[in-house]
């Protein structure tokens, strides 16, 4: 299918949907999929739903409300608890599986408290061929991916939201701040909040695609190749060391394979995700 056939599938689904919670974050998908949702089914028939907690980048908060303002749609704010569970807190492997638990549960309560038909998430069609937990307490739990289900890809949603005029179209992604700390290091409240600190230090300096991992005591920093010479320049360099340091780092690491996504499960072999991924 071509983008339109793509955008036109996406559009049956959501009518035969009919009234839909959108779990939303601000991010480049869910918004996109709340813009479609409410052109489609009108405002009235949606419900964006935003969780916001230590796992949450801080940054993301305000620029979310002023788009799901621009695109018309209601706003919820849903508290998150992950924190409460040990089997999140512990990061292993199937920590997301826990995660997005706690929150397809959260938005089917809301959903059956408003009268709303379905809950829906913003799963790109490339998401389903990565390491992704969170996809299988989707299905366990009932909930629609309308981007996946319409065959739509990262780059396509990206060129739709141009086209709409969404402020997210070319937005990096920022997932949660667990995904930054390696498996079997305890995720705390204390260490996320390191994170989105030490993230806020880079975003100041006018890095814009980045990760902090959280080694414990060493944070790992991963820019794009082009930007590694802009980092150990002085005084960039100096700046961002000791800052980090000011947060309880006791080391600043680079990574010079550069900045890529889910690094942290490279570090998990192909029997390990097939056993967490298994239904």
């Amino acid at each position: 299918m071509n983008l339109k056939e793509k955008h036109e599938a996406l559009e049956t689904i959501l009518r035969d949907l009919g009234r839909v919670v959108v779990a939303y974050s601000g991010g480049v998908d869910s918004s996109y999929l709340l813009k479609a949702a409410v052109d489609t089914l009108g405002s009235q028939n949606v419900l964006a739903c935003i969780s916001l907690g230590p796992s949450e980048p801080g940054n993301m908060c305000e620029k979310a409300r002023t788009t799901a303002e621009t695109i018309g749609a209601e706003l919820m704010v849903v508290e998150s608890s992950e924190l409460d569970d040990p089997h999140f807190k512990a990061n292993n492997a199937d920590r997301c599986f826990h995660c997005k638990s706690h929150l397809c549960q959260a938005l089917l309560d809301v959903a059956r408290q408003r009268g709303f038909a379905h809950v829906v998430f913003g799963t790109n069609h490339d998401d389903l061929g990565d390491f992704r937990p969170g996809n299988k307490a989707m299905k366990v739990h009932g909930v629609r991916s309308p981007l996946a289900e319409a065959g739509l890809t990262k780059s396509e949603i990206r060129e739709l939201s141009r086209q709409a005029g969404l402020p997210t179209a070319d937005q990096p992604a920022s997932p949660c701040l667990a995904s930054r700390i390696p498996y079997g290091l305890e995720v705390t409240e204390r260490r996320l909040k390191q994170i989105d600190q030490a993230e806020d230090v880079l975003r100041s300096l006018g890095f814009v695609e980045f990760r902090v991992r959280h080694h414990d005591a060493i944070a790992r920093i991963e820019v794009r190749p082009q930007d590694i010479a802009k980092l150990v320049a002085e005084p960039v360099r100096d700046q961002i060391v000791a800052k980090l340091k000011e947060l309880g780092f006791q080391f600043v690491a680079m990574d010079l394979q550069g900045f890529r996504s889910g690094s942290l499960n490279e570090s998990l072999s192909d029997e390990l995700k097939k056993a967490t991924l298994k239904t």
